[in-house]
């Protein structure tokens, strides 16, 4: 037996380490939630200078999301939208003018209302699409000094007007849209402020539609060549501090610094360039077609209602407009005076080699090179304190510390493995997957206990570790510490900090422990080196899990959700406790390599305990509520060839029951459209349901025999408008039977849409046609032809894909456009197949709740008055614990 190298038990050891860990998780999740207090005046009355206004930023943002509304490309509510901000932009100028008449100040504020047309592809999700898009529209704003000079080097800072389809977007983008015009404004009306470096103002109008906007900025309008550098302000939730998640060069991290409250991490920026998190902004555009370098920041807590109906502003946390316009603010005017590096930004500059992060309130930046000269110094520092302090006679240092570093890293997959076999149990055993979604931080409930217990379990193969196994782990722990920090930042990945940010503290308590107590491991160490760990783990554990935590909500029902948090959180835990192992070991009083008895057989009870209570309890847990919804889509397809009604629903996650709820929805379908003779006799007999939905019944098992689920392949059409979102969807539908008076708005005489060919040519030799493919969608936006093809060359781009293959082109206009073009070159083999389908602009929900509401249902198209009942239905079904989008199309198969 080993001496304990404590006189104190393992609860009175623990008791005493607690109050420093929850301080620790106490000051982390303070820094992590500081923000700004929200400030109303547009002046300070100290300084009679002006300043950022929260107030009038949620005014912005409450005017487009609410008093405009949903702003979806070729929607009224987008023209308005376009309308309003053209109107900020003549007026900003309007009083530029003024000032600098009156002031006599370098200023020069110059507008475009830029419209074009274009095309681009889309690479997303592993498909490649094509985007087609006609009069789409910006609005730049340029600031400078009036001077050539001044204009040949600018920033370019962009937000976006529009909105997705279901939301009416306050955070994402209203948000940033009041925060440039919040900007524009302080810095006009600051005394002798002049730009030694132009700023240009870039408000996007098409992010949502595969960012149409940015890329007809980039690749067409006059001031694009002139632009250095990139900043693009995006939000995916309502609360906490944005954070910076790319940053391109070491320059732009270096101007960031400038900020009153940064906050970002290479690991963010690691995280995301890994293309694991399936998201895109318009940075990319910006990358793509200017090869600038800049910054990408987003607010993301709360992510739950990114691209929901919530994403309101009553929503958006107090103080998150004001640390975004400060930060924003204070980042344009360094980069537009006469220190920026603006002007010695190189054009396509290589990815940054530089390490940044957010620590102790501080913002700390360095080069990988010196990164790679401080680890490498600390793991050989490691090595001789390590060295220093080997007291076995029988083994050599390199024999006992490679049992314990095996002994860690076996305690590092025990806790993957451990949350993996939970979350399988959860999905697979007890069908309660996804219970862990409705709190970001739930999942470390769950899947916490079950990593301690797979670590603990781990040991039991874990040969002998000699006569004092807690010293010897406390040295394997701080080697590998530097072992990885060194290993992962030669590996061209600056995440290696994160080892460091751990290891300094803990060769600092091992080093002090050695000079004033000597072999014994005193428990202050365990209290030092934990407080850090535990502080710089709960500091990475909080945004991760905010961004991955909801994001598993839209994911797809095929993505293993349960087990990505499961690793997710096995493995900030082995981060977060990388001290728990050597500290076990402590109290364990019969070394070897059974361990069937002493502490780490009790502690391993006790982990399993602990574990068991916590699958009970997740297991009775629902995983969604009102303020956490699941993601439902509907689409109500009439499709004009076959005369067919469908109703499609959707879901973008894998928890579990959703068929369920998919068939309770169809069997609410009327039988007939509203208003005909058997929908009346049919509410005549069941008045319950009648009031339930309105003038919709519902009739349990009447259409469950149409009932199904449908594969989501290439050739469902009847997704293309949400293609290639739509591989995510896990598809039922079902027939609707409209009734013998129904009368479509889309068949008539003369072809209300169509897809034909205005130019055809055919050359025989060759065996090719020359054609330019027609599309016509008066009343439809977001049109979307497929067709099978063999195209040698086409209008889009210079490389269409080899072969014969599915291709997909997605149109997006202005309000008011019904029409465009598409030039093929493609092996002749006949008529060409066209599955063509469009979105009613008129039969969105709820973007156009409101209207109808207001309206009634008369002259309502059919699809509303469909979406209204259902709305309700599944509202009174769910408890509101399901935010359902609803779109109504029209699709037609065309023989060209």
């Amino acid at each position: 037996m080993k001496p304990s190298s404590s006189a104190w038990g393992p609860l009175r050891s623990f008791a005493a380490i607690a109050p420093i860990l929850i301080l620790a998780v106490f000051l982390a999740s303070k820094q992590h939630a500081a923000l700004p207090e929200p400030i109303a005046e547009l002046t300070n009355a100290d300084t009679g200078l002006p300043q950022i206004s929260e107030a009038r930023i949620l005014d912005v943002a409450k005017t487009l999301s609410e008093d405009i509304g949903y702003r979806i490309v070729g929607t009224e509510e987008h023209a308005r939208g376009d309308a309003w901000m053209y109107a900020q932009a003549q007026a900003f100028k309007a009083e530029c003018e003024t000032i600098v008449r009156s002031q006599g100040r370098a200023l020069e504020c110059e507008v475009w209302h830029q419209k074009g047309d274009g095309s681009h592809r889309f690479d997303i999700m592993g498909h490649r699409v094509y985007k087609t898009y006609r009069g789409l529209s910006n609005i730049i704003v340029r600031v400078s000094n009036g001077t050539a000079a001044s204009k040949e080097h600018a920033v370019l800072v962009n937000s976006h007007l529009d909105s997705t389809l279901p939301s009416p977007g306050a955070a994402d983008d209203a948000l940033a849209v009041g925060v440039m015009l919040e900007c524009m404004r302080v810095m006009l009306h600051t005394p002798g402020w002049e730009p030694a470096h132009a700023i240009i103002f870039l408000f996007n109008n098409a992010e949502e539609s595969l960012q149409d906007g940015s890329h007809l900025y980039s690749t067409q309008h006059p001031t694009r060549d002139t632009v250095r550098a990139v900043i693009n302000l995006e939000a995916a939730g309502t609360t906490g501090r944005e954070i910076l998640f790319q940053a391109t060069s070491e320059q732009m991290i270096e101007a960031y610094s400038h900020v009153p409250r940064p906050f970002g991490t290479v690991f963010a920026n690691d995280v995301f360039s890994s293309g694991i998190i399936l998201s895109d902004t318009d940075f990319g555009q910006f990358e793509k077609y200017l090869g600038v370098t800049g910054l990408d920041m987003a607010v993301i807590g709360n992510s739950y209602l990114y691209h929901m109906r919530n994403d309101l502003v009553e929503f958006i946390e107090p103080g998150v407009a004001q640390n975004m316009g400060e930060n924003s603010l204070a980042l344009l005017r360094y980069l537009a005076s006469p220190e920026s590096p603006i002007n010695t930004l190189p054009a396509h500059a290589p990815r940054p080699t530089t390490v940044y992060f957010s620590h102790f309130g501080k913002f700390w930046m360095y080069s990988f090179s010196t990164a790679k000269m401080m680890y490498s110094v600390l793991l050989l520092v490691m090595v001789a304190a390590v060295r220093s302090q080997h007291i076995s006679r029988t083994r050599s240092l390199v024999a006992l510390q490679a049992r314990g570093c095996l002994a860690v890293f076996a305690a590092l997959i025990g806790a993957l493995v451990g949350p993996t076999l939970v979350a399988f149990c959860m999905r697979l055993g007890l069908n309660r997957g996804f219970s862990w979604f409705s709190n970001e931080y739930s999942p470390l409930l769950l899947y916490g206990p079950a990593a301690m217990l797979g670590a603990l379990v781990s040991q039991k193969l874990v040969p002998s570790l000699g006569a004092d196994p807690e010293h010897t782990l406390m040295g394997s722990v701080i080697l590998l510490q530097g072992a990885a920090a060194l290993g992962i930042q030669l590996l061209g990945v600056g995440s290696g900090a994160l080892f460091f940010l751990t290891g300094v503290p803990f060769l600092v308590g091992y080093v002090v422990n050695a000079a004033f107590v000597g072999k014994r491991i005193s428990l202050l160490t365990y209290v030092w080196g934990a407080g850090f760990s535990v502080y710089t783990g709960a500091l990475i554990i909080m945004p991760t899990l905010e961004v991955f935590v909801p994001l598993t909500g839209r994911m797809g029902g095929d993505a293993p959700a349960d087990n990505v948090i499961a690793i997710i959180v096995g493995a900030l835990t082995a981060y977060s406790c990388a001290l728990a192992v050597p500290f076990v070991y402590r109290f364990d009083d019969e070394p070897g390599p059974s361990r069937s008895t002493g502490f780490l057989r009790r502690a391993r009870r006790f982990a399993a305990l602990t574990t068991m209570m916590s699958i009970a309890y997740f297991a009775a847990r629902s995983p969604f509520d009102a303020t956490h919804q699941k993601r439902v889509f509907f689409v109500h397809m009439e499709n004009v060839t076959s005369g067919e009604h469908r109703l499609h629903i959707g879901g973008f996650d894998a928890a579990p029951d959703f068929e369920s709820l998919a068939r309770d929805i169809a069997t609410a379908l009327p039988a007939t459209a509203p208003g005909t003779v058997a929908a009346n006799d049919l509410l005549a007999e069941d008045d319950k349901a009648a009031s339930l939905v309105g003038d919709m019944l519902p009739v349990p098992g009447l259409l469950s025999e149409t009932f199904a689920a449908v594969p989501m392949t290439e050739y469902n059409s009847d997704w293309n408008t949400l293609y290639p979102v739509s591989a995510f969807i896990s598809p039922y539908a079902v027939s609707m039977d409209v009734g013998a008076g129904y009368v479509s708005p889309w068949v008539a005489d003369v072809p209300v849409f169509y897809a034909r060919a205005i130019r055809d040519e055919r050359n025989e030799e060759a065996g090719t046609r020359s054609l330019t493919l027609e599309m016509y969608h008066p009343g439809l936006i977001w049109s979307v032809i497929a067709f099978d093809a063999n195209v040698l060359s086409w209008s889009l781009d210079n490389d269409p894909p080899k072969g014969r293959s599915r291709h997909h082109i997605k149109e997006a206009s202005f309000h008011g456009l019904d029409r465009w073009e598409v030039e093929l070159v493609v092996r002749d083999e006949g008529a060409l197949v066209i599955d063509y389908v469009g979105m009613q602009e008129g039969g969105i929900w709820p973007a156009r709740k409101a209207r109808y509401d207001a309206e009634g249902s008369a002259g309502a198209p059919l699809a509303l008055r469909v979406f209204d009942a259902l709305d309700a239905y599944i509202v009174q079904r769910t408890a509101g614990a399901v935010d359902a989008m609803f779109i109504g199309c029209v699709s037609a198969t065309f023989n060209v």
